[in-house]
């Protein structure tokens, strides 16, 4: 087996290529990890991969068929077999609605090659994460240990860095490359009985910039709280979303945001009697949802990158310039997510996904402390999980509450409550939403797995909907 650089797979691949068009896509991938329970650091690892992606396009005009395949860990040996692959997927495939022209390099485009290039220079080496991305973060754990055995509490959790760059090429002369950095943090503390527990997570490019003493202290002062317990009923609360909760929802608000989706009346962003909401206010407050490749410390690749077509994404767009969008303007629906040609069935702008989520409101700062001082009977609701979607024509979701839902009243958090199964959706939270807070970094428990670049403020709802209790615990 012959093992060969990334750039020269997909030079290779794309000489061999008999097909009308061809992209491919490499990715090399690492990561670090560490891994702890009861106080001890337990596990820690690196581990690196490669996966190469081709797509064949066969045809002309209207009747252009496209075949996709990936594998993992491709070497020229192996590189024939996989464009063949491609190519004979496309061939025996019908021909693509979604066709269109592939994207080609140009002044102006977005799509120059070489060192100007979105992403950087197309001949350097990917790079790597390694054990040592965890240099200053692995102290500050410790010093948590000693602190949270000092408070008769546990320290659970899971922190990675990944580091993947991708390499794309096309048969049109496109040569772009992106190296995306990120690293998550998830932390759990249980009391030494385990009655008590609390969760908190963060994301950051760089794990050096994750405050570990600040998390061990929140979850601290979280299980203080727990000490009192309440039992609650089933009903609607005034209930205070922290921004991690607030990205667990928005999220899959944001994931059923696609353009011709809602054009052919099958989601909640679809207009009566045919068409879009786009241009329909969702929240009397002065709310923006945005995503921007180029968000510090949230920068993701500025170019499409599609493994397969969907109704929100399409491989013939790969490489195609991506620029910061609003999908909610101060309160108003200003985008759907879409590719060229769902943007031809909608009549609205070229709009496909970015990887990162931002909400936000003018003026807005406070903290969910501040929050929690102005309300005279509430719930804070700091772990959502188990979402899943109900009716896509609300976006109606059900999950259940998890480590952490707390009683407020006069100003000051009383305790602890049971669990609760809800049902929301995150359009009406929109609606119904009284209090937008300040803007931060956060990590979704539910979703943070899969999309990890979010900030959001935290929100207040006047009766979220805690529909039944739940004896998870």
């Amino acid at each position: 087996m012959t093992v060969t650089t990334p750039q020269e797979l997909v030079e290779r691949a794309l000489a061999l290529s008999t097909a009308d068009g061809c992209l491919v896509i490499a990715d090399e991938s690492s990561d670090a990890n560490v891994r702890w329970a009861n106080n001890t650091v337990t596990t820690n690892g690196v581990t690196r991969s490669r996966q190469l992606t081709v797509i064949a396009t066969i045809g002309q005009g209207r009747g252009v068929a496209a075949g996709s395949v990936s594998r993992a860990g491709v070497s020229t040996d192996r590189l024939e077999d996989l464009v063949r692959a491609a190519e004979k997927a496309a061939r025996s495939s019908m021909p693509a609605e979604d066709a269109q022209p592939l994207v080609a390099p140009g002044p102006g485009t977005g799509t120059d090659t070489g060192a100007g290039a979105p992403g950087g220079a197309w001949d350097a080496a990917p790079q790597e994460t390694s054990i040592a991305a965890f240099s200053a973060f692995i102290p500050s754990l410790g010093h948590a240990f000693e602190q949270a055995r000092g408070g008769d509490r546990l320290l659970f959790g899971f922190a990675q860095h990944h580091l993947q760059t991708t390499y794309l090429g096309s048969s049109t002369g496109l040569r772009l490359r992106h190296d995306q950095p990120m690293g998550t943090v998830e932390l759990n503390a249980k009391s030494s009985d385990f009655r008590r527990s609390a969760w908190f997570g963060q994301s950051a490019s760089d794990l050096a910039a994750v405050d570990v003493p600040a998390l061990d202290g929140e979850l601290g002062e979280r299980l203080g709280w727990a000490a009192r317990q309440v039992e609650l009923p089933a009903g609607r609360y005034e209930t205070i979303l922290p921004p991690s909760s607030v990205a667990d929802l928005m999220i899959d608000l944001y994931w059923s945001a696609g353009a011709r989706d809602a054009h052919e009346g099958r989601t909640v962003f679809s207009r009566p009697g045919g068409g879009t909401r786009v241009g329909e206010t969702l929240s009397p407050l002065p709310i923006t949802l945005r995503s921007d490749p180029g968000a510090e410390g949230l920068a993701c690749a500025p170019f499409a990158i599609a493994y397969a077509s969907s109704s929100m994404a399409s491989v013939f767009d790969n490489g195609w310039p991506l620029q910061p969008t609003r999908w909610v303007d101060e309160g108003r629906l200003a985008a759907l997510l879409q590719s060229r040609y769902s943007a031809r069935l909608t009549g609205l702008p070229v709009t496909p996904p970015i990887d990162n989520l931002i909400m936000e409101a003018p003026g807005s700062t406070a903290t969910v402390r501040q929050m929690a001082e102005t309300t005279e009977r509430g719930l804070l609701l700091t772990s959502l999980w188990y979402i899943r979607e109900v009716d896509p024509q609300t976006l109606l979701l059900t999950g259940l509450t998890r480590d952490g839902v707390y009683l407020v009243e006069g100003g000051e958090v009383v305790g602890a409550v049971n669990n609760f199964r809800f049902n929301e959706s995150p359009v009406d939270l929109l609606r119904r939403a009284t209090e937008v807070g300040g803007t931060e970094v956060t990590l979704s428990r539910e979703w943070g797995d899969y999309f990890s670049r979010t900030a959001m403020p935290p929100l207040r709802v006047p009766d979220f909907n805690m529909s039944s209790v739940s004896q998870a615990t």
